[in-house]
């Protein structure tokens, strides 16, 4: 088998309001299994069950997801702060 090679390069990520996405996805999920408790016999009839649990597993694993990409951005942050401190003082130090 012959291996794959890209033709072109990958486009830059994208970039938006994750934090924001993230929470809203994680939201959904909980309100989703929030809206099924009330059905859960009739889930667990029909062999259905794993859709309300798969909802709570979602909004846990969306808390995760909310701890992760916040801590993601305030790096970011962080380290754009840093490169525009160290470009001021090189500016600094170059006008001396």
């Amino acid at each position: 088998m012959a291996k794959w090679t890209p033709k072109h390069e990958a486009p830059e990520p994208l970039e938006g309001p994750v934090v924001a996405t993230i929470t809203g996805g994680t939201i959904l999920w909980f309100v989703l299994f929030l809206v099924q408790l009330p059905f859960y016999g009739w889930f667990d009839d029909h062999g259905h069950l794993w859709w309300v649990w798969t909802c709570l597993a979602g909004g846990g694993l969306g808390l995760i997801g909310i701890w992760y990409v916040r801590g993601r951005d305030a790096a970011i942050k962080r380290h754009a702060a840093q490169q525009a401190a160290d470009a001021e003082r090189g500016a600094r130090a170059e006008s001396q």
